[in-house]
């Protein structure tokens, strides 16, 4: 009934849909946690767009197979999957049968999306006085952010800090024309480093971007390199550390 190249696809198939299945819950706990913030919600929806798609093609592949019997011949693949003809080149038109569509929605009341208000603290400048550059630092752990703002500050620059990627790029589009350097976490929740490095990049191709990470993605790391990342500093750094990699950055 399921040939190799059948129980290949529905394997790599599977593991995809479980992957966006564990996005979905992810960005679920997202929205509920930052629920003024619509970026989590667009991405939630999209998540489950995709796992439906993944989870619609699975169904199609298993009852065309069920309807057809062991000695059917391959029905037309899902989209992105080839299936070799049978001997003679022959097509075969899929059996009748009724396929049962599957939909997954997703509503959330509007009353539940806050609106933020004008006193959010989101793009707030720490040290405003200070002599030295702008620098946007963005990391999903609260000490880590706070401690290296607080090394910044005490070295006489100015810090704005970002908890995640979407509120990174949200400052970075209002501060742009001041933010002089980008610290960027590299496992962050909702997006990514390199999702948000290649954000930036799209807003402006000159940006400064230094890489922090506590694990060695050696092969991300080398792509993001060959795209114009300037720096890596591996955590924990010390303050003398991550002083001299972002004045090296700062003045190359």
């Amino acid at each position: 009934m399921f040939d190799n190249e059948d129980l290949k696809w529905l394997a790599s198939q599977a593991t995809e849909l479980n992957r966006l299945i564990q996005q979905v819950a992810r960005h679920t706990d997202q929205v509920r946690q930052h629920q003024c913030e619509l970026r989590y919600l667009e991405l939630l929806t999209e998540r489950v767009g995709l796992a439906s798609r993944r989870s619609q093609e699975l169904f199609d592949l298993i009852t065309s197979r069920i309807l057809t019997g062991a000695n059917a011949l391959p029905q037309p693949a899902p989209a992105g999957r080839s299936i070799a003809r049978p001997p003679g080149g022959r097509s075969v038109a899929p059996a009748p049968g009724p396929l049962v569509r599957t939909s997954v929605t997703v509503k959330i009341p509007i009353d539940e999306i806050r609106d933020c208000g004008e006193d959010s603290e989101e793009g707030k400048i720490q040290n405003p006085e200070g002599k030295r550059e702008l620098i946007l630092l963005v990391d999903d752990n609260q000490d880590i952010l706070e401690g290296t703002g607080a090394i910044l500050t005490f070295e006489g620059y100015r810090v704005v800090l970002a908890k995640d990627g979407p509120e990174a790029l949200r400052i970075y589009r209002k501060l742009s024309a001041e933010i002089e350097l980008v610290l960027l976490d590299y496992f962050l929740p909702v997006m990514d480093g390199d999702t948000v490095f290649d954000e930036l990049k799209a807003l402006n191709s000159k940006v400064k971007v230094v890489l922090s990470s506590g694990f060695g993605e050696q092969a991300k790391l080398g792509s993001m390199l060959d795209r114009g990342l300037c720096g890596f500093i591996p955590k924990p750094y010390t303050r003398d550390r991550l002083i001299e990699q972002i004045r090296t950055v700062l003045d190359s």
